[in-house]
């Protein structure tokens, strides 16, 4: 409350001081329809001065504030109309009447697209990585995600170094495990893509989980009119597989609306290559284990995103919008071969292990928003539900055989899980400007989720086939999470500087129950997360900022759920109900120099850091995967930073970081504590070519240099992919070509050794390939973005 009471006080003492006045007003079409990004220009009277400027939001809406008394001249354009110009005497606050622009026939066929650059935006508590008409966009969203600066996907994982994202699609967020996400943005098409943003310092008004955010921007139709397009891609790695999409977008007086689909049918390969070594009560080597196994994941995918806008008035707007995921058809099947030798390399016996699973999932996410815009600020409400449901039935036969390398025995089981997640959230969100330097926005949100998993496991005699239950491997669990809470956010922009506070509150209540077991986990805590964002300009070309935000990383309910998943009888994935929640402190301090380069320092202290570690049993020969909390982890980095044209045609990104990870816990063995330094740095290039630029190509390449990663030394590895693009068939028509790991550099390599721990392995992943792709845009076409075809050092300056 006394938060609250001092940002009243401070908005009523910011009124009190606004002395000026101000003009505001819509720009709509000759339909009525707002026209949004419209330029609103105030020039002296004399024509030579301007005064100020200012772009229409999604209503069209404009508001030119702090004005003296005075005549001015009020100008207002956008592509394909007719320019407007009045002239304005203003003696108070002034609300125009609408002004309505006029399309022009003249101008409408000269409108196109000519930038075929990426570019950068970087400001205090994020990037901005503008991709819409670039080589990135023929591509998946997650072929996106991979050129971002500072992205990085490994495997499943997308990550911002050691963090993961939490990732938005036009502002809504995603809930999906990140196998699951990987699939969906593996399998939509980025062609509706317009940037990304790399929120590294998420305001209060985001959730306190989302220490980070990766909000993808779609697309959608500026003005009246239907376009859309069709693409199909077939990509060729160890196996073919292909994807075809379609990208539909309307828009009307009343309403707009853009539905993209797409259907991927695939299959991946993986070979692994690993070694467990297992010791004796002296840490010396008993047994070794090698494994080579080769998996192979056959899946068809259909995926939509939907949003619907319905223009109720000039001041409210009713949203509907869907992400869905849909797997029909998973096929995954591990062929294991593992041979056991004594410490002398001799001999021992072998076995194998094949494994056979099918799932069926769909994870369905809704959103309804409510938009009232108010004489000042807005009011948006907004309910979300996700529907998540998920099968896998699994069948795993060993055969074992002998020091002779006879056949002695086999043994099999089956194991049917299932998972019904519902998850559902409200939000009520209220902004107002202060003035037109600083705004405040406060909140309140509700979150639920509710899951029930099983698991089954059946052990099989070969000579009959029956099945016999085995209850010590199956078990129930029931999982209930809410979480209540409330925010408040301050911003200040001047020419000087750059301030965002805020203050969030969250109450959390957890109960999970395992039926089996008879296992409670019960948790109940209130938390604060402060946040703030400071920049000051000490020039137009030089700046220096700093961050901090507090943060809390929950574990996942599958996480706690306590069963135990078996790949085969060595190898088991467990749950850990003794999990806690992880609480993150993150402080950057930065400059930027010539609007070209930026050095950043930051730390990072990660109290009771959840990780996923394999633990090998030196008394039962078993590997288990299991998430812990770690006592300690702290992670600190220097960041290096330039992106800049280097001719009219071509744009460079780099960036190089060296960052140490410390990580340290007791496994019930005395303490173990590692650290290690490591580098990782990126360079993306960008050229276009011919005199119409209608052939681009982006490359990017990562280094990842040797790094800790939950107690695993990772080895260095290089990330490289080319893509390159050809407008053609009078530019309605664009044919790309891409190819990944160009170098076979991106393979995983881990190690293993503390205490009485070792092992290492190598994973050879599908991710060498080459794509060829087509897409066909049809309908209005020319009229599917806000700008002129103007140089790109003019749009730099508008983008900035």
């Amino acid at each position: 409350m006394k938060t609250y009471f001092l940002f009243l006080t401070l908005s009523a003492t910011l009124f009190c001081f606004s002395q000026e006045y101000s003009i505001s007003g819509t720009v709509l079409d000759t339909n009525g329809q707002p026209i949004e990004f419209a330029n609103v220009f105030l020039v002296s009277e004399d024509a030579e001065t301007v005064i100020k400027g200012i772009s229409t939001d999604d209503k069209g809406f404009f508001m030119l504030k702090n004005l003296p008394k005075n005549t001015y001249i009020l100008k207002a354009s956008f592509i394909g109309f007719d320019g407007h110009q009045e002239t304005i005497v203003l003696t108070e606050d002034l609300k125009l009447e609408p002004i309505m622009l006029q399309e022009s026939s003249e101008n409408l066929d000269q409108v196109s697209i000519t930038v075929k650059k990426p570019s950068l935006i970087r400001e205090a508590d994020r990037l901005i990585f503008n991709v819409q008409n670039t080589a990135l966009v023929e591509g998946s969203m997650l072929d996106v995600l991979k050129n971002t600066p500072g992205v990085l996907v490994v495997d499943d994982a997308i990550t911002i170094k050691s963090a993961t994202p939490t990732i938005y699609i036009n502002d809504k967020q995603v809930y999906l495990s990140s196998a699951d996400l990987n699939q969906l943005l593996d399998g939509s098409s980025a062609n509706s893509v317009t940037s990304v943003e790399v929120i590294t310092n998420p305001s209060a008004r985001y959730d306190a989980a989302s220490g980070v955010v990766l909000n993808i921007k779609m697309s959608k139709n500026l003005i009246a009119g239907y376009r859309g397009s069709l693409s199909a891609n077939y990509t060729q790695g160890v196996f073919p597989r292909y994807d075809f999409g379609s990208n539909n977008f309307f828009k009307n007086k009343k309403i707009s609306f853009n539905i993209n689909y797409n259907y991927s049918k695939d299959k991946i390969n993986r070979d692994g290559d690993d070694t467990v070594n297992y010791l004796d009560d002296t840490n010396s080597l008993d047994q070794s284990w090698r494994s080579r196994t080769n998996r192979n994941t056959k899946s068809e995918t259909h995926s939509l995103n939907a949003n619907f806008d319905y223009f109720i008035d000039d001041t409210h707007t009713l949203s509907f919008s869907a992400n869905t995921f849909y797997l029909p058809y998973f096929r995954y099947s591990i062929d294991n071969n593992t041979i056991i030798t004594d410490e002398n390399a001799n001999f021992l016996s072998r076995f194998t292990a094949d494994n056979l699973s099918r799932d069926d999932k769909y994870n369905l996410g809704f959103d309804l928003n409510f938009n009232r815009r108010l004489s000042k600020g807005q009011l948006l409400f907004n309910a979300h539900f996700t529907t998540y449901n998920y099968e896998r039935n699994q069948g795993v036969l060993s055969n074992f055989y002998d020091g002779n390398n006879t056949f002695d025995n086999a043994s099999a089981f089956n194991t049917n899980a299932n998972q019904d997640t519902e998850i559902f959230t409200s939000k009520l969100d209220y902004n107002v400007p202060l003035n037109d330097k600083s705004s405040f926005e406060t909140g309140v949100k509700y979150a639920s989720t509710r899951t029930v998993s099983d698991l089954t496991q059946f052990d099989v005699n070969l000579n009959t086939g029956a099945e016999s239950l085995n209850t010590l491997n199956s078990d129930v669990f029931d999982y209930d999470e809410r979480i209540y809470a409330a925010y408040a956010n301050y911003s200040l922009n001047t020419d000087k500087w750059s301030i965002s506070t805020g203050l969030r509150v969250e109450q959390t209540n957890i109960e999970g129950v395992s039926a089996a077991t008879s296992i409670e986990n019960i948790q109940d805590y209130l938390e604060w997360f402060p946040n703030a964002s400071v920049q000051y300009n000490l020039t137009d070309n030089y700046n220096v900022y700093t961050n901090y935000k507090r943060s809390i990383s929950r574990p996942g309910y599958a996480d706690l759920n306590p069963f135990r998943f078996f790949l085969n009888e060595n190898y088991v994935v467990s749950g850990n109900p003794n999990l806690v929640p992880t609480f993150i402190d993150h402080v950057v301090v930065g400059a930027g120099l010539l609007n070209m380069f930026t050095v950043e320092a930051y730390y990072k202290n990660l109290d009771g850091a959840i990780s996923e570690i394999p633990r090998q049993d030196n008394n039962t020969n078993i590997i288990e995967y299991i998430n812990v909390n770690f006592d300690k982890t702290i992670e600190f980095g220097f960041d290096f930073a330039t992106y800049f044209n280097v001719t009219d045609r071509w744009y460079l990104y780099a960036v190089t970081s060296f960052f140490n990870l410390e990580e340290e816990t007791d496994f019930g063995n005395g303490v173990v504590n590692q650290n290690q330094w490591s580098n990782l740095s990126i360079l993306q290039n960008s050229i276009s070519f011919l005199e119409d630029n209608s052939l681009s190509a982006t490359l990017s390449l990562t280094y990842y240099g040797n790094h800790l990663e939950a107690f695993q030394t990772v080895d260095e590895r290089l990330f490289s992919e080319l893509s390159v693009v050809k407008s053609v068939l009078d530019k309605k028509g664009v044919v790309s070509l891409s190819v990944g790991d160009i170098f076979n550099a991106q393979d995983i390599r881990t190690r293993v050794r503390y205490q009485n721990q070792f092992s290492f392995g190598k994973s050879d992943i599908d991710n060498r390939y080459i794509k060829v792709g087509f897409r066909y845009k049809f309908g209005n076409t020319r009229l599917e973005t806000n700008e002129r075809s103007i140089d790109l050092e003019e749009l730099k300056r508008l983008d900035k």
